[in-house]
């Protein structure tokens, strides 16, 4: 088939693009910078933004599928750069897809359309997505995940994977984030440090999103659903972290701060960053510091049952290839 991947250049596009490729099927990116290693691979390459109408309407002509993973990302910014990508650019892909006449839209989504403040264990499907957070990004990425799944009939079919804390070799940002603060000695453990989160390796997450196109391609059964996706190993955030920081030969994680000390310390960033032009992100806010202190993991025997899904790299095996890549020199 003809497959388009929004967001091409990326970690988890990326690997969906290898994916794709390697069972044969024929790929363009939609993207906003050059990805020459890419076009050396045989995928064709559109340079735009899904902000841009029109750019996805070209980018959509002639295609099968469309993968749409690119998003906008992050813990802190305006509100309305939020919407325009992730809102306005979702809803670009779903005209597109309805202007091209494309059957099948798989959609990235993120467990955080469910934040509720609360502690999530095991928790599945059935919670509503989020309408009050103190974050743009999971109230933009649950309304292009509702406008998604209302968009699915029988001329385009739709479906929503949501992958937890995506890692492996290649990621730019989540780990060798967590490493540089931790060299830096900026980490603080939040909470009691008993918080049990899920990851999800990038091949595990691309695998899912494969299966979720194949489903809908043959079966009415994921058709405009949602699923959670792991590694299927639920793990303790903080001893995770120190296990990898202890293979790489950088000093534990063991200063610890209270999580309503946390929530204050980021009330009080996010208003400085507010009312003055601060370069980044600020060092907390109180949705880093829930997510940092709370229970985070989720029952996916829906994707298991649907969609036949089971891990396609251990945490085991991808956790060596990590620290292997991360002790490579640059």
């Amino acid at each position: 088939m003809k497959a388009l991947v929004t967001g091409g250049g990326g970690f988890l596009g990326r690997a969906i693009v290898r994916q794709l490729q390697a069972r044969g099927d024929m790929v363009r990116i939609l993207a906003r910078s050059e990805y020459p290693e890419l076009l050396k691979n045989g995928v064709e390459c559109m340079r735009g933004d899904i902000s841009d109408a029109q750019a996805t309407i070209a980018a959509c002509q002639g295609m099968d599928a469309v993968f749409h993973v690119a998003a906008k990302a992050g813990v802190w910014g305006a509100y309305s750069d939020f919407h325009e990508a992730n809102v306005v650019g979702t809803q670009n892909i779903i005209d597109a897809c309805r202007k091209n006449k494309v059957p099948r839209l798989i959609h990235t989504s993120t467990p955080s359309v469910v934040y509720n403040g609360h502690p999530l264990a095991n928790a599945n499907e059935t919670l509503p997505l989020t309408t009050r957070c103190p974050c743009a990004y999971p109230l933009t990425k649950a309304e292009a995940e509702r406008r998604v799944i209302a968009a699915n009939n029988d001329a385009l079919k739709t479906v929503a994977i949501r992958p937890h804390l995506i890692w492996g070799e290649g990621d730019n940002h989540l780990v060798p984030r967590v490493v540089a603060q931790a060299k830096a000695g900026k980490l603080r453990i939040v909470g009691d440090g008993l918080n049990r989160v899920d990851l999800t390796h990038v091949e595990n997450a691309a695998h899912a999103h494969l299966l979720a196109h194949d489903s809908i391609a043959t079966s009415s059964v994921a058709c405009g659903q949602a699923y959670f996706v792991s590694d299927n190993a639920p793990v303790i955030l903080w001893d995770w972290i120190n296990a990898l920081l202890d293979q790489l030969e950088v000093p534990r994680v063991s200063r610890t701060i209270s999580l309503n000390g946390a929530k204050s310390i980021g009330a009080i960033a996010e208003m400085l960053w507010t009312l003055f032009p601060f370069k980044g992100e600020p060092p907390m806010t109180r949705f880093v510091a829930v997510e940092l202190a709370k229970d985070h993991w989720f029952d996916i025997s829906a994707i298991k049952r649907d969609l036949g899904y089971s891990p396609v790299l251990s945490p085991m095996d991808g956790l060596a290839a990590l620290v292997k890549s991360l002790k490579q020199p640059v």
